[in-house]
């Protein structure tokens, strides 16, 4: 039977909803748009489309993904970095703003959203996990100083170039530091005084809001745009026309890499947000579903003449703040958009651009964390040279965005092969608690030149076998006497056919030699590729195949049944007897 609230999402909580929890939905959701409107039209800029597209991309992609997300909190719309790879992947195919522009950044939204409800529907969420931590805070760092730094033309008045390197075109900016425009720069400066004012005394103000609203009411009085300033200037009033975005075959395959990318980047940006709010309000949230409706969100945008979007950090911590209990408080966000776009866009006429690239520029702060960076260094050199490569190389390759992350995402899987390639192989020895310890770093504890004992960590895989085998083989060399060679498999959590294959060749080897293979510990999932190829059987069954250790000691001293030796492998508790 199929399960409709799988379906319709929004089927958990609509019902459900009462006057109390509609109240504080309805306060939440006209806090978040208060937030949102001045934001959205700053990140439109960002992206390099008109101002009052981050309204469009506000408007239906929020409502949806609340409906059709299992996030009860996640507010959606236009984000920093997503609109910061929306104009890394469409600035070199089209003049920024132009026809063209616009209409492959809303092509490039439907995209994203095939891909993100393909995904879904796969349920093929994990594959986000490609785009490992270190490499994400990597490159978040350096998108945060792209995007503050691109910014800086707009707060001094001056022009931006547009080259194959974002480094040369802010050195251009800085030399034009001379002709800035003064009355932009105090309207930059005098943004950024009220936002970080109001956040650090009066942190449940709309600061953005506040900001926006006193600036463009200075800019009309003062006449800024005759001064010569920039301001957003007239945004058509009314409901953005409904649309299915044009994309023939050479306009997909140039648009797939970067939808792709967008597509992981956005969700993996969701899903954080999303799961911290689900454990601070002890919710259910299912990935794959969470994808599905940031896919939804972004195909409706793309209908309605949107750019890409996706779960935003700072909006949704204002969302739950404010007390929203469940998804109603988007859709009344949404609501209060609408308003803003049939009969309040004639007020944003004389925002200035400055105090844009101002709002642009406080929202990136928090994601500057190179704290993040170290503590990954100091991890793992390895998460952390992926790390410090992510970030060199998207400040190198931008405007390309997408070249650093990709190649820091390569760097991480790369990483990841050679760490199972060469996993930790450990002679053991007994511990005075009766457990088997490493001897190489414990060189002084019992040992018993009849038995080797070998303890591997890793999945015993096709990369790897080579390095099992030689190994293994190695450890015959320090004890030339050993009839009983014990791998202790608590470590290996998968088996596949070249692993299988290898251990058929050592066995055959070992019993050339005279020698026994005996396993200990091995997990459910390597038992029973064991007894599908007949490899159980080979190696001698439960005969030489035990649960723990201890038990294959035991049983290993048995077989030598030799009264007059001391038995140093033993557990403590069987130290003291002799094996008659």
């Amino acid at each position: 039977m199929v399960n409709i609230k799988k379906i319709f999402p929004f089927l958990t909580w609509l019902p459900n909803l009462d006057r109390q929890g509609l109240s504080q939905d309805f306060i939440a959701g006209i806090t978040v748009a208060l937030v949102l409107i001045p934001q959205s039209m700053a990140y439109a800029d960002l992206a390099g489309l008109p101002a009052y597209y981050g309204l469009y991309a506000a408007f239906l992609p929020g409502a949806v993904a609340a409906l059709f997300g299992s996030s009860r909190q996640l507010a959606t719309g236009p984000v920093a970095v997503v609109s910061l790879l929306t104009a890394s992947a469409l600035a070199p195919l089209a003049a920024t703003g132009s026809e063209g522009y616009i209409a492959l950044a809303i092509a490039l939204s439907l995209m994203v959203g095939i891909v993100q409800i393909t995904l879904g529907a796969l349920r093929l969420g994990v594959v986000v996990n490609f785009l490992s931590h270190p490499v994400i805070v990597g490159f978040t760092n350096a998108a945060a100083l792209i995007i503050g730094l691109s910014q800086l033309s707009k707060i001094l008045g001056v022009k931006m170039g547009r080259s194959e390197h974002f480094v040369v075109d802010i050195w251009g900016v800085l030399q034009q530091v001379g002709k800035a425009h003064l009355p932009s720069v105090a309207f930059g400066i005098v943004a950024f005084a009220i936002m970080m004012t109001l956040k650090k005394k009066y942190p449940k103000l709309p600061n953005v809001l506040v900001a926006v609203s006193l600036t463009t009411l200075v800019s009309w009085l003062l006449d800024f745009q005759g001064m010569g300033g920039k301001v957003v200037g007239t945004i058509p009033q009314g409901l953005p026309s409904l649309a299915i975005p044009r994309i023939n075959g050479d306009m997909f395959m140039t648009l797939l890499a970067n939808a792709v990318i967008i597509s992981l980047v956005g969700f993996m940006e969701a899903i954080s947000i999303a799961k911290a709010m689900a454990a601070r309000t002890k919710t259910s949230l299912d990935p794959n579903q969470e994808l599905i409706g940031q896919g939804l969100a972004n195909l409706a945008g793309s209908l309605s003449q949107a750019y890409p979007t996706s779960g935003s950090f700072s909006r949704s911590a204002v969302n739950i703040n404010a007390g929203a209990t469940s998804g109603a408080s988007s859709l009344f966000t949404s609501l209060t958009v609408l308003i803003t776009l049939l009969f309040l866009t004639p007020l944003l006429y004389n925002l200035p651009e400055a105090v844009l690239a101002a709002v642009i520029m406080m929202a990136v702060v928090g994601l500057v964390n190179f704290k993040a960076i170290i503590h990954a260094w100091r991890a793992s050199r390895h998460d952390g040279i992926a790390a410090v490569a992510t970030f060199i190389a998207t400040l190198g390759f931008a405007p390309h965005l997408d070249d650093g992350i990709l190649l820091g995402a390569g760097l991480s899987i790369l990483f990841f092969l050679y760490r199972t390639m060469q996993p930790r192989v450990a002679s053991l020895g007994r511990y005075e608690d009766g457990t088997l310890r490493d001897l190489a770093v414990h060189p002084h504890l019992p040992d018993d030149e009849r038995i080797i004992v070998i303890r591997f960590d890793g999945q015993l895989y096709f990369a790897n076998v080579a390095y099992f085998e030689d190994k293994l083989l190695a450890s015959l060399e320090t004890k030339p006497k050993a009839k009983y060679l014990l791998v202790v498999g608590d470590g290996i959590n998968q088996l596949d056919a070249s692993g299988e294959e290898v251990i058929r060749h050592l066995l055959e080897r070992l019993q050339e030699h005279g020698m026994q293979l005996v396993f200990s510990g091995l997990k459910r999932q390597v038992l029973s590729v064991m007894r599908n190829t007949g490899l159980f059987d080979l190696l001698g069954g439960d005969t030489n195949i035990f649960s723990t250790d201890d038990i294959a000691l035991t049983a290993i001293y048995q077989r030598i049944g030799d009264p007059g030796t001391p038995c140093p492998l033993m557990p403590v508790l069987k130290q003291k007897f002799q094996v008659a």
